[in-house]
């Protein structure tokens, strides 16, 4: 198997031929959505320089402020929803939300595909800290095979959780009648995508297809999996299981006063270390014993078994793995310098995660040698070279 052309996963067709790493973090142009300036920085850390010149967080606090008086209720029902984990972003919004600005948020969780012992600890930790929760926990049967077919038709098992992830709040906020919905960071901002994304308040629904969905519909990808998968048929759910793996239509969300995902990031620096810092305090947050596989921290993202494979995949697909993601954003935050990340990449970056492995095999119902297959099947010819029996990246930073 060899290079997948991307007919579900619309991302790879889009990535230059040429690699090119920006001259100020540890990112390249690989990245969907990203882009250069002439001198070679990439969008992520030229959003970084305006949000540290140009932005007045005084005046954003009080654009924060007047939409929260538009959505505060004083009949004691939930006013805001908040996708949350418990970890340290999410963790993070919802204690602001809560304790600084008087609000009463819902905590809506879509369950991870394997609870680390860490992870659940943190969940049950976020919510003693005085929020209030609903945790969705799909069908298993068919979340496993959906998996799989993400796994191998997207080149990411993860993505059955971010269909989840984003879909369920927005299903919840329409039911519930509650328009206002937080998440923590603006992607396209904070990790380099999309400039003409990157600083507003909120990203609308039409968006998410692209910026999300890797270019495909849950519906589509579901017709694909029934019509050329033997391991998935319509035996395996009911009508009701499908509903939170996609948003309520965008008429729905009109009707219902749902204007899109809004962002904390936008009206409040993002620095992650520091929310990490504020959820150790104030919601009961503890980071790993041991650093995560694939780069050098503790505390993001750790509450997956499966959330590794996510960032393995990813550094197969673009060459851009877990600890480019942590390195980056350090280095804009000014807590490590570039060399420092280089130096991290060079040691870190493309780590397999074995820790979970034969979990993940066992989950996704596969075989070691069929795992190897998919994998290989996304190396993209101008990224990778097989030298001898092993793959080596063509470019990589150092």
């Amino acid at each position: 198997m060899f290079f997948k052309k991307g007919n579900l996963e619309k991302q790879v067709l889009e990535i230059p031929k040429e690699v090119k790493w920006c001259k100020k973090c540890v990112i390249s142009n690989q990245r969907p959505r990203i882009t250069f300036n002439n001198e070679g920085v990439c969008s992520g850390c030229l959003n970084t320089v305006f949000k540290n010149n140009e932005v007045d967080w005084n005046d954003r606090e009080k654009e924060l402020i007047t939409l929260l008086d538009k959505h505060r209720r004083n009949d004691g029902f939930w006013d805001v929803i908040v996708p949350s984990s418990g970890g340290k972003d999410s963790g993070f919004v919802a204690h602001q939300l809560r304790y600084k600005y008087n609000m009463n948020p819902l905590t809506v969780t879509w369950s991870p595909l394997k609870y680390t012992d860490i992870g659940r600890y943190n969940f049950e930790a976020h919510i003693d800290s005085g929020l209030s929760n609903i945790l969705c926990t799909p069908n298993g049967n068919l979340q496993r095979k959906l998996a799989r077919l993400c796994f191998e038709e997207l080149g990411d098992a993860f993505h059955v959780f971010v269909l989840g992830q984003i879909s369920y709040p927005f299903q919840m906020a329409a039911q519930l009648g509650i328009p206002l919905v937080f998440y923590g960071e603006n992607g396209e901002a904070e990790y380099a995508g999309d400039p003409e994304f990157a600083d507003k308040p909120f990203k609308p629904a039409s968006e998410w297809v692209r910026q999300h969905f890797k270019g495909i519909t849950f519906r589509d990808l579901l017709e694909y999996g029934l019509k050329h998968k033997d391991y998935l048929n319509e035996d395996d759910y009911c009508a009701s299981d499908l509903i939170f793996y996609e948003p309520p239509s965008i008429q729905r969300m009109k009707e219902s006063g749902i204007d899109g995902k809004h962002f904390f990031s936008y009206y409040h620096k993002w620095t992650p270390q520091e929310n990490y810092y504020y959820c150790v305090e104030n919601t009961g947050f503890k980071p790993n014993s041991e650093r995560t596989e694939g780069t050098y921290s503790k505390y993001a993202s750790i509450d997956d078994k499966m959330d590794g494979f996510h960032y393995f995949l990813r550094y197969i697909k673009f060459g851009l793995g877990r600890c480019m993601e942590d390195a980056a954003h350090e280095i804009r935050d000014g807590h490590i310098t570039r060399e420092e990340g280089v130096a991290l990449m060079n040691r870190y970056e493309g780590e397999f995660p074995k820790k979970y492995y034969r979990e993940f095999l066992e989950y996704l119902d596969i075989t070691e040698k069929h795992f190897w297959e998919v994998v290989d099947s996304w190396r993209a010819p101008h990224l990778w070279d097989k030298v001898g029996s092993e793959w080596k990246l063509k470019h990589p930073i150092f």
